[in-house]
């Protein structure tokens, strides 16, 4: 059997937040809007949520994911995604205490080394 594979271009867009020290980057965090065939309404990617490492623990990360969480809502996400490594057990519980639920495990693979 001969499976033709179709091809159709969709978009996405973006939103960036993030706060500036001394003209340095100390924190930041990506939505990304993307939709599908399976629902009417788009969902929420989020993406590389970062804290400086000496800025840690002071609450900026979930000021951020909370800034994030209510763009979703407002742009009118039916969900939003967030992925974390393993070993990030202070990150899972932010995202946990937020409302995110382990769904289960990424899986990534660096095309261009």
């Amino acid at each position: 059997m001969s499976l033709d594979i179709n091809k159709k271009e969709v978009t996405a867009s973006g939103v960036k937040f993030f706060i500036e020290q001394n003209g340095q980057e100390i924190a930041r965090a990506f939505l990304y809007i993307m939709k599908n065939d399976l629902h009417n309404k788009p969902f929420g990617f989020l993406e590389d949520l970062f804290v400086d490492e000496s800025l840690r623990g002071q609450g900026i990360g979930t000021k951020l994911l909370n800034m994030v969480i209510a763009e979703a809502k407002n742009i009118g996400c039916y969900k939003l995604v967030a992925t974390s490594r393993h070993e990030r057990d202070l990150v899972h519980k932010m995202y946990e205490k937020a409302g995110f639920e382990n769904f289960g495990i990424e899986f990534k693979m660096y095309l261009n080394k």
